[in-house]
């Protein structure tokens, strides 16, 4: 796996070796870009962006957005087993300015309430078998972390139908494979 484009094109990302982690397919990532790029059911820019990576395991979506001119991307992630290589890509990128790990419970309004700024693009991507998501636009909302313009962009496995809170709505949705890719919108 390697960064697709932008100024890092063609770095490797380490990837793990358990199965509990399911990195980003390239194809699928390089989808969600040409949306943001060419989509005119939202004005997100990726220059310039702050982006929140929710279940960031290996950081390929975060590391992508820095490639290609996100002023500043949060990594979320605690699963122990994948903490030491989202840390070795990261440290592999050579950019040291403008991304952080927070290593806490994504469950927990604790996490939310310590993020410092408000964000273009949250990019959600837990486990497949995840059924709590409502927990967490509750607190993306209760937080108003998403800035006016911004979206939540969701991957999720193409059967699965979450239930979204009232207050937001898929403006997007793209089959690829096995997976789905959600643009979701706050109506806040």
């Amino acid at each position: 796996m390697r960064v697709i484009s932008g100024s890092l094109r063609g770095k490797k990302i380490f990837e793990p070796k358990d199965i509990k982690t399911r990195p980003l397919k390239d194809l699928t990532k390089e989808s969600i870009f040409n949306i943001i790029n060419h989509s005119n059911k939202f004005k997100v820019q990726l220059t310039g962006a702050h982006v929140l990576d929710l279940f960031s395991g290996v950081g390929s979506f975060g590391i992508e957005c820095i490639s290609r001119g996100a002023s500043k991307v949060i990594f979320a992630e605690n699963y122990v087993g994948v903490l030491p290589i989202l840390r070795k890509n990261l440290i592999n990128i050579k950019f040291e300015n403008n991304f952080k790990i927070i290593e806490k419970d994504i469950y927990k309004e604790e996490t939310f309430l310590i993020l410092d700024c408000m964000f273009d693009i949250i990019f959600l991507d837990p486990p497949y078998k995840d059924k709590n998501l409502e927990v967490i636009f509750n607190l993306i909302a209760k937080t108003k972390i998403l800035k006016e313009d911004g979206i939540i962009i969701m991957h999720r496995h193409k059967s699965e139908n979450d239930d979204l809170p009232e207050n937001f709505r898929v403006i997007e949705e793209k089959k690829y494979g096995i997976s789905k890719i959600n643009f979701i919108e706050s109506l806040n």
